[in-house]
């Protein structure tokens, strides 16, 4: 760019000063400046407005995630739904409200990975508050129909609406045949059984504004292809199960995260390429038996056969081939026979909390099952935990869901469960919590936005009046919830669910 204004040489400094045509007209401009400058920066300095306090400080607080560890005795700022200060030591912040945060521990807001808001419509209003009650603020819908989770979805995310952040799937893109059919199941899942229409159907899921798409087992390995090309066209992540007609280390490394372990097993037995013509044959369904009944019977053909033939060397492959898919085991279910929830100590206070029309079956099958040994096989839960315990000595990313409300997952609570589940699993109490932080974030690419306490993160937060790292158990210990940057005290989360 050319400059085409007057230049003249200085002749004492031999520099060159644009405009000024005289050194004498350069040194009355000098003078004036001097004598107008402190009057501007007077009147500047008057015009500034007092900067406004921020919307919250907690003081003195212990803050622990599990990117940056433990840091004691920390001043932490929310102003407009941000952390907006992360200081060490004691300070002075002008806010509306301010919390004593010594003694407590300051973790980010935990997710459910794995939740359904439409499986049960009995739970279905009340979840949002369940969740909230219980820490958590954030959650990943993984199946249900647009035309009922739409309009959930529409409507937790309201401005103003207290509830915790919401992410879904849309329903779950299953076979020719459904497992979830609204018949024989809930309806949470819908048919592709060629690939124009998982084509058509990625189209309107996309449209109707998905966050992820989700597989299922009954899905043929074509229909998978074109469920991948499409997830990936959009830029939406894939989650799903390991369908029945594939193996899983050929699954895996295709989508960004699987549920529940299920059907790993079948690729990690002696010869699992022997198993799959008979699963194919069987998936062929000449019968026209319902999806529900024929994943069953596969799982009953060849799942605990497989685990009796697992090999070392074919199961390393398979945690190889998965060591960049997030594997959400949910072992609160998975492994229900070992810790059932009815024998916690809590569960009849977290009764209290639920929906009347759920209390009352829930309350009769605590009187029934309590004191009764429980029965049934246990080895598909011994595996389980067996598996999470060498994926996550391989360093599988392993995150935290529930599957609740299904199979007595109460919502929020059996968050807390899964996570002591994982650490009997070999977890440590943090990489418990990455679990229920940083690896939902990761899956979604909010990484830099949310799943620890730092400047310029998402101020979803939980106060706690125990130390998660002396005992995972603590995380119940919940004292209060920074949701979307909004404080709610105890009082205030206990309002949120029935009285």
């Amino acid at each position: 760019m050319r400059f085409t204004g007057t230049f003249e040489e200085d002749p004492v400094t031999t520099s060159v000063h644009p405009t000024f045509t005289s050194i004498k007209a350069l040194r009355m401009f000098t003078r004036t400046f001097r004598r107008i400058v402190p009057v501007m920066v007077i009147v500047f300095i008057a015009c500034v407005p007092t900067a406004p306090p921020a919307e919250l400080v907690i003081y003195g607080v212990t803050v622990i995630d599990a990117v940056n560890g433990v840091r004691d005795n920390r001043t932490v700022v929310v102003d407009e739904g941000r952390i907006t200060m992360v200081a060490d030591g004691d300070l002075s912040v002008d806010a509306l409200e301010s919390i004593d945060g010594a003694g407590h521990y300051l973790i980010p807001g935990l997710w459910d990975f794995h939740v359904h808001l439409t499986y049960d419509e009995r739970f279905t209003e009340a979840m949002p508050g369940l969740f909230l009650n219980h820490g958590i603020t954030s959650i990943r819908d993984t199946g249900g129909p647009l035309e009922l989770i739409v309009p959930i979805v529409e409507g937790l995310r309201t401005e103003g609406v207290t509830a915790p952040r919401v992410f879904f799937a849309g329903p779950l893109l299953d076979g020719g045949d459904v497992v979830y059919d609204g018949e024989n199941n809930p309806l949470l899942g819908i048919s592709n059984p060629d690939p124009e229409t998982a084509r058509a159907n990625v189209a309107r899921f996309a449209d109707a504004g998905v966050d992820f798409l989700k597989i299922y087992e009954m899905i043929s390995p074509e229909v998978f292809e074109v469920l991948v090309a499409e997830a990936e066209a959009r830029g939406l992540p894939m989650d799903g199960h390991v369908p029945l007609s594939m193996r899983a280390r050929d699954v895996g490394p295709r989508v960004q995260s699987l549920e529940h372990l299920r059907n790993i097993e079948l690729d990690c037995t002696s010869d699992p390429q022997a198993l799959l013509p008979e699963r194919r044959q069987r998936l062929q369904n000449p019968d026209e038996v319902p999806g529900a009944q024929l994943r069953s019977s596969l799982h009953t053909l060849q799942r605990l056969s497989a685990i009796a033939e697992y090999d070392e060397g074919q199961c390393d492959e398979v945690i190889s081939a998965m060591s960049g898919t997030i594997q959400v085991p949910t072992l609160r279910l998975n492994s229900l026979v070992l810790r059932p929830p009815f024998d916690r100590p809590d569960w009849d206070d977290l009764l209290d909390k639920l929906p009347v029309e759920i209390e009352e079956p829930w309350r009769m099958t605590t009187e029934e099952r309590r004191g009764v040994e429980q029965g049934g096989d246990d080895t598909f839960a011994r595996w389980s935990m067996f598996l999470v315990e060498r994926m996550h000595r391989a360093r599988v990313p392993i995150a935290a869901g529930t599957d609740t409300p299904i199979s007595f997952a109460a919502p929020g609570y059996s968050l807390h469960s899964e996570l002591e589940m994982l650490v009997r699993a070999g977890l440590s109490p943090l990489e418990a919590l990455r679990s229920a932080t940083v690896r939902p974030a990761e899956f979604f690419g909010l990484a830099s936005e949310m799943g620890t306490v730092e400047e310029g993160r998402l101020a979803d937060l939980v106060l706690l009046s125990q130390n998660p790292l002396d005992d995972i158990r603590n995380t119940r210990s919940v004292e209060a919830v920074i949701s979307k940057g909004v404080l709610l005290s105890r009082n205030a989360l206990d309002v949120l669910v029935r009285q």
